[in-house]
């Protein structure tokens, strides 16, 4: 069981340069898209209807802004929209899909660069979703959480730590709630396989930074612990273009 996660900074775009067409390529069991940029009905009509995929879209009240959207092969049991929360829920940021072995969240997390109030914004939404998880897990749930987190853990998940380290994607306070999520019981898959450094998932695209691999490790797909023994490989596809992310997977035998 495949599972792919991909911010591709807006499916229309995306689409143009080939998205459709590496879809059909890997066939994921499972692929979760952040930052889709549209309405559904502003989604090409062959991203809406490909044979064997049931697929949901979550966008955000806001045109052209943030939106998830999930492909699964699976029917699943259920489908959630949102925390139930407003003020998180009108930026189309969260879809949860129920399958009878795990609950999968595909998360586009916020960006706390542009001011105190955004980065308040982030660290509320980290909190809420956290306790929701946490919420499941005690429940015997198994969590798969993947998307952009808009953070790079550790030094090793960036190119430049030094100079970054009072910006917002870097800061103490946002690399701190990460060492809590994993304290809670959960695992960053990627570093369970590979603990190389100048892997990154994200490049700044006005100064050429993926040309010279100056970029962030900011998208992860993360298990709890008592699911990572299903986990049989994570990795990144670097070499995947079309949007200043990369995708990221994982496959599970369940």
């Amino acid at each position: 069981m495949k599972i792919l996660s991909w911010n591709i900074n807006g499916i229309r775009a995306a689409d143009k340069k080939g998205l459709f067409d590496w879809f059909k390529e890997e066939l994921p069991t499972l692929l979760c898209l952040q930052e889709i940029k549209a309405l559904p009905e502003q989604v090409p009509s062959h991203l809406k209807n490909i044979p064997g995929y049931h697929i949901y879209f979550n966008s955000a009240k806001r045109k052209g802004y943030s939106g998830v959207a999930t492909f699964s092969k699976q029917k699943p049991v259920d489908v959630k929209y949102g925390f139930g929360i407003e003020k998180f829920d009108n930026e189309g940021r969260v879809l949860l899909i129920v399958y009878p072995s795990f609950m999968l969240f595909n998360i586009y997390f916020p960006n706390g660069k542009k001011n105190q109030e955004r980065l308040n914004y982030k660290m509320d939404f980290y909190d809420t979703f956290l306790s929701i998880a946490d919420n499941y897990k005690a429940e015997g749930k198994n969590i798969v959480v993947c998307g952009d987190f808009n953070t790079a853990h550790k030094e090793i998940d960036l190119a430049r730590p030094k100079e970054n380290e009072k910006i917002s994607g870097f800061l103490p306070i946002e690399r701190a709630w990460i060492d809590t999520f994993i304290d809670h019981g959960y695992i960053d898959t990627f570093r369970q396989f590979n603990k190389d450094p100048e892997q990154y998932s994200w490049w700044d695209m006005k100064t050429r930074a993926r040309e010279r691999n100056i970029g962030w490790r900011i998208d992860y797909i993360f298990v709890n612990k008592e699911f990572i023994k299903y986990v049989k490989k994570a990795f990144i596809l670097q070499d995947v273009m079309g949007s200043d992310h990369s995708p990221i997977g994982i496959e599970i035998e369940v």
